[in-house]
């Protein structure tokens, strides 16, 4: 294993392996593969690049750290060279963490100096200039991200951010430095000896190749998915890697989509699909109460098998805002994740679910813990930053995780054409 990945949630770990998985255009990637959790036994030999999907995002700075450093560990005993901490391009990162404390104690272990920070993701409009992170032409703190109900972005400059959270010294390269190219760049890398979090600026995936070519040799870079484009080149130039494409299997068989992000995307993708599907939305107040089950989802998506049923807990940002004033944020959030994965569960394990598609970091996150896969192949880009995912159990299971604000507007019947084998012909029936 080359590369190590530690991703602070499930669809993120999908987003950066996609992305080391197909490298920069014409050259191909690693042959990657995702893994649930930090795993109990060696990688398999031929794996060149190895994401650790966690679910540390939101939960206490003190366990962020202690998972984190477990998943290093792990990566490390299998030959990595360069580890990623990877989290989202919208940073999702309160004052109290957890992207300081956990890059203050990676640094540390690595014996780190320049420590890339880099939450770029253009192909969404995620850009970072002058420090500050911006969404399209929207300063984050003005993006609808300071009002996530769990990590609230109230400032969209990353350094200032990051001073809040972490004891290592911050500093920043500008995007002006960043055009002059990837050897000045890796010269001003080499050539500061103090060790710090260096926020660097990029507009553009051009931007991200230069970034990615001049950390060639940094034991550890952080970011969102777009900083890891470049980095397979890096070996591949050295002859460590081989690069080109792998092939990737087809799933058909019996779906179900189940969605718990609130995002506006998400629930403009949730309109776009019940134009022609079968949609069913789950009142809070009667998960609350525990009048919904998860055999009732289970129900509905049986039931719906001809119309590609969706199930979803999405609301308008005031509906949950007082259904979060009413029950509190963490008591739904544990309610809801507990009612998907176990439909989940009940899906694959009982109903034969073949092909399954998730909205939303923390919905996924619970859903594969649930289904305890292990680790997953990674397969092609659906949409930017959501790969295809496959899992073969006693029957093959297919698998795609978005990230809230992923995918064009008709993602959810894109995402099930694209498991269930549209422009592949090794269908697996």
């Amino acid at each position: 294993m080359l590369i190590g990945v530690i991703a602070d949630d499930f669809t993120g770990a999908s987003d950066i392996a996609v992305t080391l998985s197909k490298g920069l255009t014409g050259e191909g990637g690693l042959r990657t593969t995702q893994y649930l959790g930090v795993p109990q036994h060696p990688a398999d030999p031929a794996v060149e690049a190895g994401v650790i999907a966690l679910k540390s995002r939101s939960i206490p700075a003190a366990d962020a750290v202690e998972q984190s450093l477990a998943a290093c560990e792990w990566l490390l005993d299998q030959g990595c060279t360069q580890i990623i901490f990877k989290y989202c391009s919208t940073f999702d990162s309160t004052a109290e963490g957890n992207i300081g404390p956990v890059l203050d104690a990676l640094t540390m272990r690595l014996q780190a100096k320049q420590v890339i920070v880099c939450p770029a993701f253009p192909t969404m409009g995620r850009t970072v200039y002058q420090g500050n992170l911006f969404v399209h032409d929207r300063p984050l703190n003005e993006s609808g991200m300071e009002h996530h109900p769990i990590t609230p972005m109230k400032d969209a400059d990353i350094r200032r951010l990051l001073a809040q959270q972490a004891v290592t010294p911050v500093g920043h390269i500008a995007w002006q430095h960043v055009t002059q190219g990837s050897e000045p760049l890796r010269q001003q890398f080499a050539s500061d000896d103090e060790v710090k979090l260096v926020v660097v600026d990029a507009l553009s995936d051009h931007d991200l190749t230069i970034i990615g070519i001049a950390a060639a040799g940094l034991p550890l870079i952080s970011g969102g998915s777009g900083i890891a484009q470049a980095l397979p080149h890096n070996f591949i130039k050295a002859g460590l890697a081989q690069g080109g494409s792998q092939e990737q299997p087809a799933v058909q068989g019996l779906s179900a989509i189940l969605v718990g992000s609130c995002s506006g995307a998400t629930r403009g993708q949730i309109e776009a699909h019940q134009q022609h599907s079968a949609v069913l939305a789950l009142d809070i107040q009667q998960v609350m109460q525990n009048n919904i089950t998860a055999d009732d989802i289970v129900q509905f998506i049986l039931d719906h098998q001809a119309d590609c049923p969706l199930v979803y807990s999405s609301g308008d940002p005031l509906s949950v805002k007082k259904a979060q004033e009413q029950y509190g944020q963490q008591r739904i959030s544990q309610r809801l994740d507990q009612l998907f994965g176990d439909a989940a569960r009940k899906l694959v394990y009982e109903a034969g679910i073949r092909r399954l598609v998730v909205g939303g970091g923390e919905t996924s996150g619970a859903v594969v813990s649930a289904l305890n896969l292990g680790s997953l192949q990674v397969g092609n880009e659906i949409d930017p930053g959501v790969p295809a995912l496959f899992s073969r159990l006693a029957q093959p299971l297919a698998l795609a995780l978005k990230s809230g604000n992923f995918g064009r507007r008709d993602f959810f019947q894109h995402a099930l054409n694209t498991l269930g084998g549209d422009n592949h012909l090794d269908k697996i029936e």
